[in-house]
């Protein structure tokens, strides 16, 4: 979350595609949910609050990405919905690669619905990436100044947590991070028409992350409002 923050802040011009999964596995809460009504399942699990909205997510058996950009790039440039759609369109894209067709929700109701849970994946908008009928990716944003960072889970398999949504091993059996990851860079250089550079954080940027990241796990931020 920290180096995510990070990311949104840089003075870049370029995109910053980031892949990343979590040890341990974790519950991160959307900026504005409540701890009280997430409390129960968040029982047993390392926790985080997320700076972008949305309901919480269980990061395990995932891979989580983010794409880091000025505000006047072409992928985020206009409508907030329009960016949203722009984002889904290329990760479709690298789902089809892999065998799977995925596609904006719209205005049907989806079989991974769950009322009640708090949880990201059992709620669902039009603008939601879908295969199956079953939300498949939870996508959030944040925006800061002329700069947006877009990061969001996709899921590779099920949790107890996380009932009834759609997983890719349902259609390629025994998919890791990395090979999802791979095709998802792939479509994001096609799609945004960049050419990205495998790199690691530099020193400024790990020094950054490791000052801020403590905040994210805090009880005065996880167990706020």
């Amino acid at each position: 979350m920290a180096l995510d923050e990070v990311l949104l802040a840089s003075a870049d011009a370029r995109p910053t595609l980031r892949f990343y999964s979590w040890r341990p596995h974790a519950l991160s809460l959307g900026y504005f949910q409540r701890w009280a009504e997430l409390a129960p399942r968040a029982a047993g699990s390392a926790v985080v609050r997320r700076f972008s909205g949305g309901g919480a997510i269980h990061h395990a058996d995932e891979l989580t990405f983010s794409i880091a950009a000025p505000l006047a790039h072409p992928l985020y440039r206009g409508e907030v919905a329009r960016s949203y759609e722009r984002v889904h369109a290329l990760l479709a894209a690298a789902f089809a690669e892999l065998g799977v067709h995925a596609e904006l929700r719209g205005a049907r109701a989806l079989a991974s619905e769950r009322a009640g849970t708090g949880m990201c994946f059992h709620e669902s908008t039009p603008l939601d990436l879908v295969w199956d009928e079953r939300k498949g990716v939870g996508s959030a944003q944040r925006r800061k100044g002329e700069r947006v960072l877009h990061h969001g889970s996709i899921k590779l398999g099920r949790t107890a947590l996380e009932e009834g949504v759609a997983a890719l091993r349902d259609h390629v059996p025994g998919i890791d991070a990395a090979t999802l990851a791979h095709a998802i860079a792939r479509a994001f250089e096609r799609g945004a028409r960049c050419r990205f550079e495998c790199l690691d954080p530099d020193d400024a940027e790990r020094s950054a992350a490791s000052e801020r990241a403590p905040f994210y796990s805090s009880t005065e931020f996880v167990r706020r409002r």
